[in-house]
């Protein structure tokens, strides 16, 4: 335990910005999963519902720091190849 008080407030806020981040990996894990099952089941409406939520996702957690801006983008185009092969 820091014995400075800006060091506890740093443990504080990192523990605040963990939590956080933890919650919304572990929501784009979930949004991920629906929707390569919906892809595996080839359901194309549910897929294209799910497309969008997660590239949303992705974006939101990539702008707000969660993960990275390229981890994102590789991920959306990921998904995007999935999609693609659904409607083909």
């Amino acid at each position: 335990m820091p014995n400075i008080k800006s060091a506890e407030r740093r443990m504080r806020v990192e523990a605040k910005a963990n939590l956080r981040n933890r919650i919304i990996k572990s929501e784009l894990k979930t949004i991920a999963k629906k929707f390569h099952a919906a892809v595996a089941a080839g359901q194309k409406d549910a897929a294209a519902e799910l497309f969008k939520e997660y590239t949303g996702a992705l974006d939101k957690a990539a702008l707000k720091g969660t993960i990275h801006k390229n981890t994102a983008n590789r991920k959306k185009a990921q998904v995007a190849k999935a999609f693609s092969s659904l409607s083909a």
